[in-house]
Formats: structure tokens, C-alpha cells, sequence
């Protein structure tokens, strides 16, 4: 890591909880023997080619950012077992629950990480990447708390640097302000297209879109999604 990175890191923090309820002693032993097959180990150099991380073969890598509890990721792998597909989740239960699927469905197209997205995202290489998804994310819906939300000028610049020229960033929210957010972040970024030409293509799932327990919350109380997907340039 370059001085310039580390005085980034410095700057940056991991805002949100690790913890829940305390895990059964079956979720603990279900953790606890899987996570260590899957746990993609930063230590290491990345492995050439990077689909090597995965048992099985796959000619497309794709990152979900903070996948809750794994709906959409398992949802996904299932459905598109030639991609791999890297999982980060540091909130501990959400990481038990999307491991006891995976023991469930026998997927093995999934590898994890279970801490900061950033250091993933510095680890990896230069245009590994098909896709990057930040689906729902924590909104920090105070304007004080603005500067927390993961769309930034320097994350943007991390995935920039780690999509294949081409490759494409989704995003979907319900909270108006994020989506507004996001969309002026990545216009002034520069190394993004929005790839919208009228309403329906902001305001209609993306493809295959498994309905998620953030989204029914959403739709609960009112309010709409947005899906939002920029393409590298």
C-alpha cells in the first residue's frame, strides 16, 4: 500500500453494526465450518486468473457489496452458475444465513468477505470485474451523515479501476435522496453512463430481480425503488 492509500485508508471508517443476536449454537457450527472454505484470505496475493477462486469453473466475476441476508446473491448464483460471485457482508448474521444456504443448495460459485468492502475492492486487480452491485444500501439519511454513504468520488474511483472496460455498476435504492446522490456522484465522476433513456429503465427491476425483505419493507411504507445501472466508459 502506497503512502497516498494508506492516507486514504485513514480517512475512511466502516460505519454500521457486526453483530446481532447472538447466534444458535447450530448457526455458530454452521458459521464457523464453512466460512473458512468461502473466506476469500486478503493476505494472499490475488490468484491469476481470478477466476481460480472459485471450485468450479466461471467465465464472469461479480461483486454484491453488502448482501444482507444473501437473497439476491443466492438467488443469482443459482441462477447463473457460469459467474462467480464475491459476497461482501461484514454484519455477522447476515454471513451465517447466506453460508447456510449455500450448505443448503450446494452452490459453489460464491466466495466472501466479511469485513471493510474498500480493502476487498484495493485488493483486487485491475478489471477483474463484469459487475458491481450496492443494492439497497445503508441510506444514512441525515444530511450530517451524508459523507458515510458507500457512493463516493473515491469508491467510485475504486470500482472504476477494478470493472472491465464495459463492465456495469447497479444500484437500487428507495430513498430519494440517495438515488439523486448517486446519480450526480457518478455524473461528475466521469467514468460512468447511466444507462437510462426513459422512466421504465430507472423504475423496473433489473432482469431476474428477486424481491428482497428491504424492498417489501419499502413498499410497506410507501415508497418506490429506483434500479440505476451505469456503465464503465
Amino acid at each position: 500500500m502506497t503512502d497516498m492509500e494508506r492516507r486514504g485508508r485513514a480517512t475512511e471508517a466502516f460505519f454500521g453494526r457486526r453483530k446481532g443476536k447472538a447466534l444458535r449454537e447450530h448457526q455458530a457450527e454452521t458459521l464457523n465450518s464453512l466460512l473458512p472454505a468461502f473466506l476469500i484470505d486478503l493476505s494472499a496475493a490475488p490468484l491469476e486468473p481470478l477466476t481460480s477462486l472459485f471450485t468450479v469453473p466461471v467465465d464472469r466475476l461479480r461483486l454484491e457489496i453488502g448482501f444482507g441476508g444473501g437473497e439476491h446473491l443466492i438467488h443469482r448464483a443459482l441462477e447463473r452458475p457460469s459467474t462467480g460471485f464475491i459476497g461482501v457482508e461484514p454484519f455477522v448474521n447476515s454471513m451465517q444465513k447466506l453460508l447456510s444456504r449455500i450448505g443448503e443448495t450446494g452452490a459453489r460459485n460464491i466466495r466472501v468477505y466479511n469485513d471493510d468492502a474498500t480493502q476487498l475492492l484495493d485488493w483486487l486487480p485491475d478489471a477483474s470485474l463484469d459487475q458491481i452491485d450496492l443494492l439497497y444500501p445503508d441510506p444514512w439519511p441525515k444530511r450530517k451523515h451524508w459523507k458515510r454513504r458507500f457512493v463516493s468520488k473515491t469508491n467510485l474511483d475504486r470500482f472504476h479501476r477494478v470493472l472491465k472496460p464495459g463492465g456495469l455498476f447497479c444500484f437500487a435504492s428507495d430513498i430519494d435522496t440517495y438515488v439523486n446522490w448517486t446519480l450526480l456522484k457518478c455524473r461528475d465522476h466521469g467514468g460512468f453512463n447511466w444507462l437510462a433513456d426513459n422512466a421504465a429503465d430507472w423504475l423496473t427491476p433489473y432482469e431476474g430481480w428477486p424481491s428482497t425483505r428491504y424492498e417489501a419493507k419499502a413498499r410497506r411504507e410507501g415508497r418506490s425503488s429506483a434500479y440505476l445501472t451505469f456503465r464503465k466508459i
